[in-house]
């Protein structure tokens, strides 16, 4: 009898990483606004960053539906 935990961990293994790629426009998207605060083309606000963060979030669940990431 063969035992299903090795096929049971690829697969969980390989929806992680498909969820990191579907994710990794909008990390990026988080990662360039974190940059331009950071040399001065954004101010620094706390308000701004969770409405920004909260846009990103909505934009992400329109685009990817049901295979959005979930916090």
């Amino acid at each position: 009898m063969l035992d299903s935990q090795p096929m049971k961990n690829t697969t969980t293994d390989f929806s992680r990483t498909l969820s990191l790629v579907k994710g990794m426009p909008f990390d990026m998207a988080r990662e360039q606004y974190a940059k331009a605060v950071q040399i001065g083309l954004i101010q620094r606000s706390m308000l701004a960053w969770a409405k920004f963060e909260r846009q990103i979030d909505q934009l992400e669940k329109m685009t990817l539906g049901p295979w959005a990431r979930r916090v």
